[in-house]
């Protein structure tokens, strides 16, 4: 149609394979401008390039998506982040919406059906909350749980549990076999600790476990 204007998007993730996916999904009606393997790479080709979207999984190697999605909302603030990822966890949700800026949400178990959708939605300046976590969410976000309180420097339950075993000295491949959860996401949880509640150390990390009694010391 002439004087379409095609959505013009960055997808990030780390995994070559799904940009591929990611990218053919989408070929109908947007045009991918680049893609980044990481949360620094994301934010600085965001910084350049303005896309009018960024696809960007919430767990990649350096900074983390819900880091990357924040510092894109300084520094590109016309740019729309579209957290994608494996986590359907209603806190990481309202972390990405309520702290991080990102503009939806949107699980990989969705994508193949969703993800056009999702892209127009946040182009067009609308939430999105994927269809499987939407409900909770929703209910969570009426009775204001998107407030800037002490929550968003407050460890979910299983932070403080990866927290408590990284200060007890445990790899990130030994608190995923502990937790019985992926690397990636341990990781994740990781990253998200460090830019949470600004503990950029391991040293730093059982200093605080030991402050809040995470951990004994005899």
């Amino acid at each position: 149609m002439e004087g379409y204007e095609r959505i013009r998007v960055l997808l990030a993730d780390d995994h070559r394979i799904l940009r591929e996916a990611l990218r053919m999904l989408l070929a109908a009606e947007c045009e991918v401008v680049a893609e980044a393997a990481d949360g620094e790479q994301a934010v600085a080709i965001a910084a350049q390039l303005k896309p009018h979207v960024v696809v960007m999984d919430i767990g990649m190697p350096g900074i983390g998506g819900l880091a990357a999605a924040h510092r894109i909302a300084k520094e590109a603030p016309a740019t729309k982040v579209l957290m994608l990822s494996q986590f359907d966890d209603e806190e990481y949700v309202l972390e990405a919406l309520a702290d991080a800026g990102a503009a939806g949400y949107l699980v990989k178990t969705d994508a193949s059906a969703e993800l056009l959708s999702a892209v127009r939605a946040v182009h067009s300046g609308r939430r999105y909350l994927s269809p499987t976590i939407a409900p909770i969410v929703l209910a969570r976000l009426r009775n204001g749980a998107t407030a800037k309180t002490s929550r968003a420097a407050t460890p979910t339950r299983r932070e403080r549990e990866v927290l408590k075993l990284i200060a007890e000295g445990a790899t990130t491949k030994e608190v995923a076999n502990r937790l019985g959860i992926g690397v990636k996401t341990a990781q994740a949880h990781r990253d998200n600790l460090k830019q949470k509640l600004e503990l950029h150390s391991t040293a730093a990390m059982v200093r605080y476990a030991i402050k809040h009694k995470l951990i004994r010391i005899d």
